[in-house]
């Protein structure tokens, strides 16, 4: 009994010191969408013919939703959401560097992706 409690309190240390590790700054590409509709704005653009990526983000926002970020279908919250880009860049295609803790980012950076 003695050594499944050793077990266990070795277990749960080691996660309790890992979740101390430190944020991992990284660079991916992605769209700056919103928590509402998160990787698809296809509901809502059907509903309101005409709208864009862009509008239907911003409108969301207004709304109250939050900014997200959406990277190879994985949807990240994104921790400072008064960034100034988040708004310019809203619905579209974006290079975004920050800090990812988990599936939450501390952004650094936002740039518009390269069109091809």
């Amino acid at each position: 009994m003695k050594s499944i409690l050793k077990a266990l309190y070795c277990a749960g240390l080691l996660a309790g010191l890992a979740s101390f590790a430190p944020a991992a700054t990284m660079t991916m590409k992605g769209m700056i969408s919103d928590s509402q509709c998160g990787a698809s704005h296809a509901k809502m653009i059907a509903a309101h013919p005409g709208m864009t990526d862009h509008q239907c983000t911003l409108g969301c926002v207004k709304n109250g939703a939050k900014y997200v970020f959406v990277s190879e279908g994985k949807v990240y919250q994104i921790a400072n959401q008064d960034m100034a880009a988040l708004m310019k860049e809203a619905g579209e295609s974006v290079s975004l560097t920050g800090d990812v803790n988990g599936n939450t980012i501390t952004v650094s950076k936002v740039a518009m992706a390269k069109k091809k």
